[in-house]
């Protein structure tokens, strides 16, 4: 084993969430290999606490619910777990973080540990009103200027990252996004496959409700296409859950959609389905369609990432629909349960996304991070045991 590392991951909550999971993911592997991991925790106050794996969590206590300001809770957390607890990196496990590591370069300056930013969702956003989508590609510049690592997704990613932020070639490292673990892929490729159903075909959607997955676009398409034998599953939980409910009952079908809530796996509703689809605007690179294709599912979704056309493959594994237009998700609904797929060649691109295999990756990145980070401090201290006493000095 390399020599350990001391890692920090902050997490805001043990709630549902594939940034989450993922980081989870990631700590169970490292510290199985012996490395000093700590989650700093923003809140415990999940209904899904039992589901959390065996790890190190910090906590600051509060006396009151932080949910509603959780990022800047997360800052002050954060900046008082590094006060008192030495850190080799810290690991931000997404996008949303990136705000929280931008606040300890403030607070902590050259005190502040490496920091490695693992980039998990789109960076071009054509959904931002002009104004803000300047001030957002004002921040992706600072970030490039502020991270010492940004960890992209895929190579189409890693282009994507280099034009918006303007980091050096050097900055930029490409990690498959680390989802599935070998005993998983196991397990979801013993599912076997059989002919859709020509009486009804089961679609089956995962994820947070929020407005970034686009469900009422989903939902409106469905209302076109679907037959009376065919059912919608969308799993997931979130805030856009009522305004889902709503909708289906405007467009009369209520009774062909289900809304399972929250599931501690997806993996039996796979098993069950006869085609995934995601109606998302934007993404990184979204797991739960490297989980369908791992299970053999054919996969409908909008082009809501750079990376979705390697998972799909021009058709080959799913079909691509451009993002926002009801029309052509709804034509994909009819022609995905008419497309035979390729369930060998989908379990195969799935499979590039195992847990074990970048957990080793992100290890060697963050150990020559690392050293250069030493090697950094002791030129520092070097050069300035040559530099004569500044005149308060002096006059001790």
């Amino acid at each position: 084993m390399k020599d350990k590392l001391r890692i920090l991951i902050p997490i805001h909550s043990l709630d549902p969430g594939g940034v989450e999971r993922v980081a989870l993911g990631l700590a169970m592997q490292w510290d199985r290999a012996g490395h000093d991991v700590t989650i700093v925790l923003g809140r415990s106050g999940s209904s899904h606490l039992t589901s959390a794996p065996p790890l190190d969590y910090w906590q600051l206590p509060s006396p009151f619910p932080t949910a509603s300001w959780e990022t800047p809770w997360m800052i002050h957390s954060l900046y008082n777990c590094l006060l008192e607890r030495r850190a080799d990196v810290l690991f931000l496990p997404g996008n949303t973080y990136a705000i929280v590591g931008a606040a300890m370069r403030v607070m902590l300056r050259e005190q502040s540990p490496p920091m490695v930013l693992k980039v998990s969702n789109a960076l071009h956003r054509p959904d931002m009103p002009a104004l803000l989508r300047q001030g957002y590609g004002t921040w992706l510049r600072a970030q490039g200027r502020m991270f010492d690592r940004l960890v992209a997704l895929s190579e189409p990613m890693a282009r994507e990252i280099r034009e918006t932020t303007q980091a050096s070639a050097r900055q930029v490292a490409v990690i498959a996004n680390p989802i599935l673990s070998r005993r998983r892929l196991t397990d979801l490729g013993r599912i076997e496959r059989k002919p859709t159903s020509v009486w009804g075909t089961r679609y089956l959607t995962a994820g947070r409700l929020v407005a970034q997955k686009n469900h009422a676009l989903m939902l409106r398409a469905f209302a076109r296409a679907a037959r009376p034998g065919d059912t919608l599953t969308i799993a997931g939980e979130g805030p856009e859950r009522a305004a889902i409910e709503r909708l289906s009952n405007e467009l009369g079908i209520a009774a062909q959609v289900r809304l399972p809530g929250h599931l501690a796996s997806v993996d039996p509703l796979l098993a069950e389905a006869d085609a995934f689809v995601l109606s998302s605007d934007y993404e990184g690179l979204p797991g739960v369609v490297v989980e369908a294709l791992a299970s053999g599912l054919p996969v409908l979704s909008t082009d809501c990432c750079v990376s979705m056309a390697c998972l799909l493959e021009s058709g080959r594994t799913g079909l691509l629909v451009p993002t926002g237009d009801e029309a052509a998700f709804a034509d994909g609904l009819a022609k995905i349960r008419e497309l035979p797929g390729d369930p060998a060649r989908a379990r195969t691109v799935a499979a590039r996304y195992e847990i074990e295999g970048a957990a080793h990756r992100y290890i060697d990145l963050m150990d020559r991070l690392r050293r250069e980070d030493e090697r950094s401090r002791q030129r520092l201290l070097d050069e300035s045991a040559w530099l004569p006493p500044s005149n308060w000095q002096r006059t001790f």
